[in-house]
Protein backbone atom coordinates (compact mmCIF):
# COMPACT_ATOMS: atom_id res chain seq x y z
CA UNK A 1 0.00 0.00 0.00
CA UNK A 2 1.69 3.19 -1.20
CA UNK A 3 1.54 5.86 1.50
CA UNK A 4 1.07 9.58 1.03
CA UNK A 5 3.41 12.09 2.70
CA UNK A 6 0.66 12.86 5.23
CA UNK A 7 0.35 9.20 6.19
CA UNK A 8 4.14 8.94 6.61
CA UNK A 9 4.11 12.01 8.84
CA UNK A 10 1.59 10.26 11.10
CA UNK A 11 4.34 7.80 12.01
CA UNK A 12 6.75 10.53 13.12
CA UNK A 13 7.23 10.53 16.91
CA UNK A 14 8.27 13.39 19.22
CA UNK A 15 11.55 11.60 19.90
CA UNK A 16 12.43 11.82 16.21
CA UNK A 17 12.70 15.59 16.53
CA UNK A 18 15.40 15.25 19.17
CA UNK A 19 17.51 13.22 16.77
CA UNK A 20 17.79 16.24 14.49
CA UNK A 21 19.90 17.90 17.19
CA UNK A 22 21.97 14.73 17.70
CA UNK A 23 22.65 14.68 13.98
CA UNK A 24 23.78 18.33 14.01
CA UNK A 25 26.07 17.64 16.98
CA UNK A 26 27.53 14.55 15.34
CA UNK A 27 28.30 16.14 11.95
CA UNK A 28 31.45 18.13 12.86
CA UNK A 29 32.75 15.36 15.12
CA UNK A 30 32.36 12.74 12.41
CA UNK A 31 34.45 14.79 9.97
CA UNK A 32 37.42 14.39 12.32
CA UNK A 33 36.57 10.90 13.60
CA UNK A 34 36.55 9.34 10.15
CA UNK A 35 40.22 10.33 9.71
CA UNK A 36 41.13 7.82 12.42
CA UNK A 37 38.79 5.00 11.36
CA UNK A 38 38.87 5.03 7.59
CA UNK A 39 37.58 1.48 7.11
CA UNK A 40 34.84 1.19 9.73
CA UNK A 41 31.93 -1.15 8.99
CA UNK A 42 28.87 -0.40 11.16
CA UNK A 43 26.38 -3.29 11.40
CA UNK A 44 22.97 -3.82 13.00
CA UNK A 45 19.65 -5.63 12.92
CA UNK A 46 16.73 -4.28 14.93
CA UNK A 47 17.42 -1.84 17.78
CA UNK A 48 16.61 -4.40 20.46
CA UNK A 49 17.98 -7.63 19.06
CA UNK A 50 20.82 -9.44 17.33
CA UNK A 51 19.23 -12.48 15.69
CA UNK A 52 19.00 -11.75 11.99
CA UNK A 53 21.36 -11.39 9.04
CA UNK A 54 23.20 -8.45 10.60
CA UNK A 55 24.16 -10.49 13.66
CA UNK A 56 25.24 -13.53 11.64
CA UNK A 57 27.33 -11.33 9.35
CA UNK A 58 28.94 -9.58 12.35
CA UNK A 59 29.69 -12.95 13.92
CA UNK A 60 31.23 -14.17 10.66
CA UNK A 61 33.47 -11.09 10.45
CA UNK A 62 34.66 -11.42 14.03
CA UNK A 63 35.46 -15.11 13.56
CA UNK A 64 36.85 -15.09 10.00
CA UNK A 65 38.08 -11.51 9.50
CA UNK A 66 38.96 -10.08 12.92
CA UNK A 67 41.26 -7.58 11.21
CA UNK A 68 38.21 -5.74 9.83
CA UNK A 69 37.18 -2.71 11.91
CA UNK A 70 33.55 -3.52 12.78
CA UNK A 71 31.04 -2.21 15.33
CA UNK A 72 27.55 -3.55 16.05
CA UNK A 73 24.78 -1.12 17.03
CA UNK A 74 22.35 -2.45 19.64
CA UNK A 75 20.46 -1.16 22.67
CA UNK A 76 22.27 -1.81 25.93
CA UNK A 77 18.91 -2.95 27.31
CA UNK A 78 18.58 -5.64 24.68
CA UNK A 79 18.57 -9.25 25.92
CA UNK A 80 21.10 -9.93 23.15
CA UNK A 81 23.54 -7.20 24.17
CA UNK A 82 25.94 -9.41 26.11
CA UNK A 83 25.98 -11.97 23.29
CA UNK A 84 27.13 -9.32 20.83
CA UNK A 85 29.53 -7.66 23.25
CA UNK A 86 31.29 -10.98 23.70
CA UNK A 87 32.04 -11.00 19.97
CA UNK A 88 33.31 -7.46 19.47
CA UNK A 89 32.77 -3.73 19.72
CA UNK A 90 29.28 -2.30 20.18
CA UNK A 91 27.62 1.10 20.23
CA UNK A 92 24.40 2.06 22.00
CA UNK A 93 21.63 2.25 19.40
CA UNK A 94 20.34 5.78 18.78
CA UNK A 95 23.00 7.47 20.93
CA UNK A 96 25.16 10.44 19.95
CA UNK A 97 28.07 8.04 19.44
CA UNK A 98 25.88 5.93 17.15
CA UNK A 99 25.26 9.03 15.07
CA UNK A 100 28.98 9.80 14.93
CA UNK A 101 29.80 6.26 13.81
CA UNK A 102 26.95 6.24 11.30
CA UNK A 103 28.24 9.42 9.68
CA UNK A 104 31.86 8.27 9.87
CA UNK A 105 31.55 4.67 8.71
CA UNK A 106 32.88 3.66 5.35
CA UNK A 107 29.83 1.43 5.01
CA UNK A 108 26.63 0.95 7.01
CA UNK A 109 25.23 -2.59 6.89
CA UNK A 110 21.82 -3.67 8.19
CA UNK A 111 19.11 -6.29 7.76
CA UNK A 112 16.51 -3.57 8.33
CA UNK A 113 15.73 -0.61 6.11
CA UNK A 114 15.36 1.40 9.31
CA UNK A 115 18.68 0.15 10.70
CA UNK A 116 20.16 3.56 11.51
CA UNK A 117 20.30 5.93 14.52
CA UNK A 118 16.86 7.29 13.67
CA UNK A 119 14.82 6.00 10.74
CA UNK A 120 12.76 9.17 10.19
CA UNK A 121 15.65 11.65 10.21
CA UNK A 122 17.97 9.43 8.19
CA UNK A 123 15.23 8.78 5.64
CA UNK A 124 14.80 12.52 5.08
CA UNK A 125 18.56 13.03 4.76
CA UNK A 126 19.38 10.05 2.58
CA UNK A 127 16.44 9.87 0.21
CA UNK A 128 16.47 13.63 -0.41
CA UNK A 129 20.17 13.47 -1.24
CA UNK A 130 21.45 15.50 1.72
CA UNK A 131 23.46 12.56 3.08
CA UNK A 132 25.20 10.38 0.51
CA UNK A 133 26.59 7.57 2.62
CA UNK A 134 27.27 3.97 1.58
CA UNK A 135 24.65 1.50 2.79
CA UNK A 136 24.27 -2.25 2.26
CA UNK A 137 20.90 -3.86 2.84
CA UNK A 138 21.30 -7.46 4.03
CA UNK A 139 17.54 -7.97 3.94
CA UNK A 140 15.14 -9.47 6.43
CA UNK A 141 13.86 -12.26 4.18
CA UNK A 142 13.42 -13.41 0.59
CA UNK A 143 11.31 -10.84 -1.28
CA UNK A 144 8.39 -12.21 -3.26
CA UNK A 145 6.04 -9.20 -3.38
CA UNK A 146 6.26 -5.75 -4.93
CA UNK A 147 7.26 -3.66 -1.91
CA UNK A 148 7.31 -0.06 -3.10
CA UNK A 149 8.93 1.17 0.11
CA UNK A 150 12.06 -0.76 -0.90
CA UNK A 151 12.24 0.74 -4.38
CA UNK A 152 15.41 2.71 -5.05
CA UNK A 153 13.62 6.06 -4.93
CA UNK A 154 12.69 5.29 -1.31
CA UNK A 155 16.04 3.95 -0.11
CA UNK A 156 19.01 5.10 -2.27
CA UNK A 157 20.97 2.08 -0.98
CA UNK A 158 24.22 1.16 -2.70
CA UNK A 159 23.83 -2.62 -2.44
CA UNK A 160 20.75 -4.79 -1.98
CA UNK A 161 21.18 -8.49 -1.14
CA UNK A 162 19.03 -11.16 -2.79
CA UNK A 163 19.07 -14.95 -2.38
CA UNK A 164 17.56 -16.58 -5.47
CA UNK A 165 17.70 -16.05 -9.21
CA UNK A 166 13.99 -15.26 -9.50
CA UNK A 167 14.13 -12.73 -6.67
CA UNK A 168 17.26 -11.18 -8.17
CA UNK A 169 15.71 -10.77 -11.63
CA UNK A 170 12.47 -9.38 -10.20
CA UNK A 171 14.25 -6.68 -8.19
CA UNK A 172 16.50 -5.76 -11.10
CA UNK A 173 13.46 -5.30 -13.32
CA UNK A 174 11.00 -3.66 -10.89
CA UNK A 175 12.77 -1.87 -8.04
CA UNK A 176 14.63 0.77 -10.05
CA UNK A 177 18.16 0.27 -8.69
CA UNK A 178 21.23 1.22 -10.76
CA UNK A 179 23.02 -1.60 -12.55
CA UNK A 180 25.15 -3.60 -10.12
CA UNK A 181 23.33 -2.46 -6.97
CA UNK A 182 21.28 -5.66 -6.70
CA UNK A 183 23.53 -8.58 -5.74
CA UNK A 184 22.85 -12.28 -5.26
CA UNK A 185 24.80 -13.56 -2.26
CA UNK A 186 22.15 -15.32 -0.15
CA UNK A 187 20.93 -14.43 3.34
CA UNK A 188 23.64 -14.64 5.97
CA UNK A 189 21.39 -16.54 8.36
CA UNK A 190 20.91 -19.32 5.78
CA UNK A 191 24.45 -20.50 6.59
CA UNK A 192 23.03 -21.87 9.84
CA UNK A 193 20.02 -23.70 8.41
CA UNK A 194 21.94 -26.75 7.26
CA UNK A 195 22.32 -28.44 10.63
CA UNK A 196 19.32 -28.79 12.90
CA UNK A 197 17.55 -31.25 15.16
CA UNK A 198 13.78 -31.52 14.77
CA UNK A 199 11.37 -32.06 17.63
CA UNK A 200 9.09 -34.48 15.76
CA UNK A 201 5.98 -33.54 17.74
CA UNK A 202 6.33 -29.75 17.66
CA UNK A 203 4.25 -27.66 15.25
CA UNK A 204 4.83 -23.96 14.68
CA UNK A 205 2.19 -21.32 13.97
CA UNK A 206 3.90 -18.11 12.82
CA UNK A 207 1.70 -15.60 10.97
CA UNK A 208 3.09 -12.32 9.68
CA UNK A 209 1.97 -8.80 10.58
CA UNK A 210 -0.78 -6.59 9.17
CA UNK A 211 0.50 -3.06 8.68
CA UNK A 212 -2.93 -1.44 9.00
CA UNK A 213 -3.35 -3.05 12.44
CA UNK A 214 0.20 -2.89 13.83
CA UNK A 215 0.82 0.77 12.93
CA UNK A 216 -2.55 2.25 11.99
CA UNK A 217 -2.89 5.51 10.08
CA UNK A 218 -5.86 7.26 8.50
CA UNK A 219 -5.48 4.84 5.57
CA UNK A 220 -6.21 1.85 7.80
CA UNK A 221 -9.94 2.57 7.76
CA UNK A 222 -10.02 1.73 4.06
CA UNK A 223 -9.26 -1.86 5.05
CA UNK A 224 -11.19 -2.30 8.32
CA UNK A 225 -11.90 -0.68 11.68
CA UNK A 226 -8.89 -1.43 13.89
CA UNK A 227 -10.08 0.37 17.03
CA UNK A 228 -10.90 -2.97 18.67
CA UNK A 229 -8.26 -5.56 17.83
CA UNK A 230 -10.57 -8.41 18.83
CA UNK A 231 -12.95 -7.43 16.05
CA UNK A 232 -10.33 -7.55 13.29
CA UNK A 233 -10.36 -10.33 10.73
CA UNK A 234 -6.81 -11.24 11.78
CA UNK A 235 -7.76 -11.85 15.40
CA UNK A 236 -11.00 -13.67 14.65
CA UNK A 237 -9.37 -16.05 12.14
CA UNK A 238 -6.38 -17.03 14.25
CA UNK A 239 -8.43 -17.16 17.44
CA UNK A 240 -10.90 -19.53 15.76
CA UNK A 241 -8.02 -21.79 14.74
CA UNK A 242 -6.38 -21.77 18.19
CA UNK A 243 -9.70 -22.56 19.88
CA UNK A 244 -10.89 -25.17 17.38
CA UNK A 245 -12.06 -28.36 19.19
CA UNK A 246 -10.92 -30.32 16.16
CA UNK A 247 -7.39 -28.90 16.50
CA UNK A 248 -7.34 -29.65 20.22
CA UNK A 249 -8.39 -33.25 19.61
CA UNK A 250 -5.78 -33.66 16.87
CA UNK A 251 -3.02 -32.40 19.17
CA UNK A 252 -4.17 -34.54 22.09
CA UNK A 253 -4.69 -37.74 20.14
CA UNK A 254 -1.27 -37.52 18.47
CA UNK A 255 0.68 -36.16 21.45
CA UNK A 256 1.57 -32.93 19.61
CA UNK A 257 2.34 -29.40 20.79
CA UNK A 258 1.70 -26.19 18.88
CA UNK A 259 3.85 -23.08 19.39
CA UNK A 260 2.12 -19.80 18.49
CA UNK A 261 4.57 -17.01 17.69
CA UNK A 262 3.09 -13.93 15.94
CA UNK A 263 5.28 -11.49 14.02
CA UNK A 264 7.34 -9.07 16.11
CA UNK A 265 5.01 -6.17 15.25
CA UNK A 266 1.99 -8.20 16.40
CA UNK A 267 3.51 -9.46 19.65
CA UNK A 268 1.82 -6.62 21.55
CA UNK A 269 -1.50 -8.37 20.91
CA UNK A 270 -0.36 -11.77 22.18
CA UNK A 271 -2.27 -11.47 25.47
CA UNK A 272 -5.54 -11.07 23.55
CA UNK A 273 -5.29 -14.62 22.28
CA UNK A 274 -6.47 -17.57 24.32
CA UNK A 275 -6.39 -21.27 23.57
CA UNK A 276 -8.32 -23.66 25.73
CA UNK A 277 -5.72 -26.38 25.41
CA UNK A 278 -2.52 -26.93 27.36
CA UNK A 279 -0.87 -28.34 24.23
CA UNK A 280 -0.73 -24.84 22.73
CA UNK A 281 2.05 -22.54 23.91
CA UNK A 282 2.11 -18.83 23.24
CA UNK A 283 5.72 -17.89 22.46
CA UNK A 284 7.00 -14.39 23.04
CA UNK A 285 10.02 -12.29 22.20
CA UNK A 286 12.69 -12.20 23.59
CA UNK A 287 12.39 -15.54 25.37
CA UNK A 288 11.85 -17.38 22.11
CA UNK A 289 14.15 -17.13 19.10
CA UNK A 290 12.63 -17.29 15.61
CA UNK A 291 15.43 -19.25 13.96
CA UNK A 292 15.52 -21.77 16.81
CA UNK A 293 11.77 -22.36 16.51
CA UNK A 294 12.02 -22.77 12.75
CA UNK A 295 14.87 -25.25 12.97
CA UNK A 296 13.37 -27.43 15.69
CA UNK A 297 9.73 -27.55 14.49
CA UNK A 298 8.48 -30.39 12.32
CA UNK A 299 5.71 -28.43 10.59
CA UNK A 300 4.86 -24.78 9.90
CA UNK A 301 1.54 -22.99 9.57
CA UNK A 302 1.84 -19.44 8.27
CA UNK A 303 0.06 -17.01 5.96
CA UNK A 304 2.19 -14.64 3.84
CA UNK A 305 5.31 -14.58 5.99
CA UNK A 306 8.70 -14.85 4.31
CA UNK A 307 9.80 -17.15 7.14
CA UNK A 308 8.15 -19.85 5.04
CA UNK A 309 11.19 -19.43 2.80
CA UNK A 310 13.51 -20.43 5.66
CA UNK A 311 11.33 -23.45 6.38
CA UNK A 312 11.24 -24.45 2.72
CA UNK A 313 15.01 -23.97 2.51
CA UNK A 314 15.24 -26.74 5.11
CA UNK A 315 12.85 -28.78 2.91
CA UNK A 316 10.28 -29.16 5.68
CA UNK A 317 6.51 -29.36 5.26
CA UNK A 318 4.26 -26.32 5.67
CA UNK A 319 0.90 -24.79 4.80
CA UNK A 320 -0.34 -21.27 4.05
CA UNK A 321 -3.60 -20.04 5.63
CA UNK A 322 -4.65 -16.95 3.65
CA UNK A 323 -8.07 -15.98 4.93
CA UNK A 324 -7.65 -12.26 4.10
CA UNK A 325 -5.74 -12.35 0.83
CA UNK A 326 -7.67 -9.48 -0.80
CA UNK A 327 -7.18 -7.15 2.19
CA UNK A 328 -3.49 -8.10 2.41
CA UNK A 329 -2.93 -7.26 -1.24
CA UNK A 330 -4.83 -4.01 -0.95
CA UNK A 331 -3.45 -2.87 2.39
CA UNK A 332 0.09 -4.24 2.57
CA UNK A 333 1.97 -5.83 -0.34
CA UNK A 334 1.06 -6.01 -4.01
CA UNK A 335 1.67 -9.38 -5.63
CA UNK A 336 5.07 -9.80 -7.24
CA UNK A 337 6.57 -12.71 -9.18
CA UNK A 338 5.62 -15.40 -6.64
CA UNK A 339 2.31 -17.24 -6.90
CA UNK A 340 1.49 -19.21 -3.77
CA UNK A 341 -0.64 -21.62 -5.76
CA UNK A 342 1.92 -22.20 -8.52
CA UNK A 343 5.21 -21.60 -6.69
CA UNK A 344 4.42 -22.12 -3.00
CA UNK A 345 6.09 -24.76 -0.84
CA UNK A 346 2.89 -26.13 0.69
CA UNK A 347 -0.86 -26.23 0.30
CA UNK A 348 -2.66 -22.88 0.20
CA UNK A 349 -5.78 -22.85 2.41
CA UNK A 350 -8.49 -20.18 2.56
CA UNK A 351 -10.85 -21.61 5.18
CA UNK A 352 -10.40 -23.09 8.64
CA UNK A 353 -11.72 -26.46 7.50
CA UNK A 354 -9.13 -26.63 4.71
CA UNK A 355 -6.38 -25.91 7.23
CA UNK A 356 -7.57 -28.63 9.58
CA UNK A 357 -7.92 -31.11 6.71
CA UNK A 358 -4.37 -30.44 5.53
CA UNK A 359 -2.99 -30.57 9.06
CA UNK A 360 -4.74 -33.89 9.67
CA UNK A 361 -3.23 -35.30 6.48
CA UNK A 362 0.24 -34.05 7.44
CA UNK A 363 -0.01 -35.71 10.85
CA UNK A 364 -1.09 -38.99 9.26
CA UNK A 365 1.90 -38.81 6.91
CA UNK A 366 4.28 -38.01 9.82
CA UNK A 367 5.03 -34.58 8.31
CA UNK A 368 6.89 -36.04 5.34
CA UNK A 369 7.18 -33.27 2.77
CA UNK A 370 5.49 -34.21 -0.55
CA UNK A 371 8.00 -34.66 -3.38
CA UNK A 372 6.40 -31.89 -5.45
CA UNK A 373 7.19 -29.29 -2.80
CA UNK A 374 10.72 -30.60 -2.30
CA UNK A 375 11.32 -30.18 -6.05
CA UNK A 376 9.96 -26.64 -5.91
CA UNK A 377 12.33 -25.82 -3.07
CA UNK A 378 15.35 -27.27 -4.83
CA UNK A 379 14.55 -25.39 -8.03
CA UNK A 380 13.89 -22.10 -6.24
CA UNK A 381 16.98 -21.98 -4.00
CA UNK A 382 19.74 -22.08 -6.60
CA UNK A 383 22.20 -20.98 -3.88
CA UNK A 384 22.23 -23.79 -1.33
CA UNK A 385 25.42 -23.89 0.72
CA UNK A 386 27.11 -22.40 3.78
CA UNK A 387 28.91 -19.56 1.96
CA UNK A 388 26.30 -16.79 2.16
CA UNK A 389 28.30 -14.73 4.67
CA UNK A 390 31.45 -15.23 2.63
CA UNK A 391 29.80 -14.02 -0.59
CA UNK A 392 28.36 -11.03 1.26
CA UNK A 393 31.78 -10.16 2.65
CA UNK A 394 33.35 -10.25 -0.80
CA UNK A 395 30.55 -8.07 -2.19
CA UNK A 396 31.04 -5.44 0.52
CA UNK A 397 34.83 -5.50 0.01
CA UNK A 398 34.38 -4.90 -3.69
CA UNK A 399 32.00 -2.02 -2.96
CA UNK A 400 34.25 -0.16 -0.52
CA UNK A 401 37.44 -0.73 -2.49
Amino acid sequence: MKETLFQKLQRVKPGDIGHIFLFLLACPVSLVYRLFRRDLWLICDNKNEARDNGYWFFRYLREQHPEQDTVYAISRRSPDYQKVKALGKTVSYGSLRHWILYLSARVNISSQKGGKPNAAVCYALEVKGLLKNTRVFLQHGVIKDDMDWLHYENTKMKRFVTSTEREYRFLCEKFGYPEGAIIKTGLCRFDHLHQFTVKPRQLLLMPTWRSWIATPTSASKAIEDTADFRQTTYFRAWSAFLNSPRLHQLLETNDLTLVFYPHRDMQKFLSDFTAGCDRIRKAAWPQDDVQTLLKESAYLITDFSSIAMDFAYMKKRLLYYQFDVSDFRKGQYAEGYFSYEQDGFGRVCYTLEEVLDELTAAVAEQFVNPAAYVRRSEAFFDLYDTHNCERTYQAVKELVE
